[in-house]
């Protein structure tokens, strides 16, 4: 995906898109653009590169895509339905919530796979953010094993993880390139 600078005008301003409550429309404002910059840092990347890990690095940028989108998945599960992924989620999110170590690495997977995960994962997020108010999101967010001070902490570090990672994508294109050239 190319976002064109329409998308970046609208991105850059920080404000409540309509739908949504102040505070949660302003923290919708900041995933959506931590997600375009996302979606930019590997736009046009083929399997091989998304596969690939570099020595020195311990994960791919497919692996980090599938983790971002799992973050997304599990905070639904602990913020919205006061849960953890049952086992059948765990079956199928767990491995790249832990970056393989507790299943499979992803692999051999197009782009086009990943962008409908993180796409799919975060309609889900934002219908769900859509249908609560301010107060939800200040509220205390308590499930057995989690204790976030409240919802929006929640929330704001699925978006800090995100760019986190996106961060670490754009070094791995760089280390990919780099090794090409050689």
């Amino acid at each position: 995906m190319t976002a064109t600078r329409e998308d970046w005008q609208r991105a850059c301003v920080i404000e409540p898109p309509p739908g949504y409550t102040p505070h949660i429309g302003v923290l919708v404002a900041m995933l959506h653009y931590a997600r375009l910059t996302t979606l930019e840092a590997v736009a046009g990347l083929g399997v091989e590169e998304l596969d690939a890990t570099p020595p020195g690095f311990s994960n791919s940028i497919g692996t980090l895509l599938a983790h971002i989108a799992a973050v997304d998945r599990v905070y639904q599960r602990l913020s919205f339905e006061n849960r953890d992924f049952d086992e059948g989620e765990e079956a199928v999110y767990g491995g790249a919530l832990s970056f393989g170590q507790a299943g499979e690495r992803v692999r051999g997977l197009p782009l086009k796979h990943y962008l409908g995960e993180l796409e799919a994962a975060r309609a889900d997020t934002l219908a769900e953010l859509a249908r609560r108010d301010d107060a939800w999101l200040a509220s205390r967010l308590q499930v057995p094993g989690f204790d976030y001070p409240n919802h929006h902490w929640a929330w704001f570090h699925v978006m800090e993880d995100e760019v986190s990672h996106r961060g670490q994508i754009r070094i791995l294109r760089k280390a990919l390139k780099a090794q090409a050239q050689r």
